[in-house]
């Protein structure tokens, strides 16, 4: 928890509350449907909430926007961003039912009403989002047409509508056909720890 506290120091007695609560409850599930590799278990704040809370770095949502986070799988980066931001709406999707069964329990004992989750693609959500967020499930352009249908067109962020997009290493190749405007923010200039080196978040202006 402390390198929550670390680079987000302006959190609530709530929201610390239930950052302390999320490493007992995933631990609990992951017993029971392994959402997490068990190697990365040990350094959960680390590599599963401060790397979701990348995305804060770069995009800190305003109140109402509407976010729909992809492949979610146990929740990441979707349940710690609902956490740090209470008054913003996310969707949560994933093509695995027992995924979303661990992302439902998540939300609910943290009493996350900002949250709701889909056994869905996204291909078969039919909202209309602000951004829309994801750890690196894909190649980016299939993803792109995933989602490139999904977005609102108003604008209430400091960046126009699109995809704010967390992976790694080199990613020249995978983006040089894009069509789309796009930046890559390095995680390393907000995190210290080795882990974020080669650590990205993509954002792609959609509309």
């Amino acid at each position: 928890m402390l390198i929550i506290q670390k680079y987000f120091p302006h959190l609530s007695d709530e929201q610390l509350t239930q950052f302390e609560q999320l490493e007992t409850v995933y631990s609990d599930w992951n017993s029971k449907i392994n959402v997490i590799s068990r190697k990365d278990i040990d350094a959960f704040y680390e590599r599963h909430v401060l790397h979701s809370l990348g995305i804060a770095k770069i995009m800190p949502f305003k109140n109402d926007s509407w976010v729909l986070d992809v492949g979610t799988g146990g929740g990441f980066p979707g349940i710690p961003l609902a956490i740090l931001f209470p008054k913003v709406n996310f969707h949560l999707v994933d093509s695995i039912g027992k995924k979303i069964k661990v992302v439902k329990a998540v939300a609910e004992h943290l009493g996350l009403t900002n949250v709701t989750a889909f056994q869905k693609r996204a291909e078969e959500m039919t909202f209309n989002y602000d951004f829309v967020v994801s750890r690196a499930v894909t190649k980016m352009p299939l993803f792109i047409d995933w989602v490139k249908s999904r977005f609102s067109k108003r604008y209430i962020n400091e960046l126009p509508n699109g995809i704010l997009y967390l992976k790694g290493g080199d990613l020249y190749e995978e983006l040089s056909t894009l069509q789309q405007h796009y930046k890559q923010f390095n995680l390393s200039e907000f995190f210290d720890e080795p882990f974020y080196e080669t650590k990205k978040v993509v954002y792609v202006q959609m509309n």
